[in-house]
């Protein structure tokens, strides 16, 4: 079996192993490819039966082009690249994508900036060494209100994995989630949050990350 690894760098610089997709075949490997470069994902993929992109744009053109494709993988959550309704109406090749793909980066990263938010960490922690806390009359020292977390109102909108990851980590703070999607959300009642229909939930809570495509 052919396969393809079109633009591989961003998620294998090197650090990783390429192993287990090489038990199944003959495996090629591009790093990067042009967003918009059809042709060169034409030559690319050629007769390989597997296709493994990231950026590559797989659109009709590139499908009529290539044949012998069976699978297209995307190597990230979202599978916009590629021409799915095409694909779908010929009835091959395959695509999938994966879905939970840095589900608990991105909610680790969504908490990273609320804090950002309510602290002002970087601009504290290039003062302080500027000597802004040291020169201080009382020997205390901060340039905005620092804003404790715990007791605020945490509204989340979408209650996908990485929603969920990120309420439950505010939840860890102390705060109380209310949450919006748009059909019932169980993973969200097992956790015990108030799901809110959307106009209910707009005047009360103070922090709205988006978790919603």
């Amino acid at each position: 079996m052919k396969i393809i690894v079109t633009d591989g760098y961003v998620e294998n610089p090197g650090d990783l192993s390429w192993a287990p997709l090489e038990a199944l075949g003959e495996v090629t490997y591009y790093d990067r490819i042009g967003l918009t470069d059809e042709d060169e994902t034409i030559r690319r993929i050629g007769d390989a039966e597997i296709a493994v992109i990231n950026k590559a744009p797989v659109t009709r053109k590139v499908i009529d082009s290539c044949p012998n494709l069976k699978l297209i993988t995307v190597l990230a959550t979202g599978y916009n690249v590629v021409d799915v309704a095409y694909a779908k109406g010929k009835g091959h090749p395959r695509v999938c994508n994966v879905p939970n793909y840095g589900g608990y980066s991105v909610s680790q990263f969504t908490i990273a900036l609320m804090l950002e938010a309510c602290l002002h960490i970087g601009h504290h922690d290039r003062t302080v060494h500027e000597g802004k806390w040291q020169n201080s009359p009382d020997w205390c020292y901060w340039d905005y209100p620092l804003i404790e977390l715990a007791g605020k109102t945490f509204g989340l909108l979408g209650c996908g994995r990485i929603g969920i990851h990120t309420a439950e980590a505010a939840k860890g703070l102390g705060m109380h989630v209310i949450a919006y999607n748009r059909s019932q959300s169980q993973a969200a009642k097992d956790l015990g949050w108030n799901l809110w229909i959307w106009t209910a939930c707009l005047p009360g809570p103070m922090y709205w990350p988006s978790r919603c495509p």
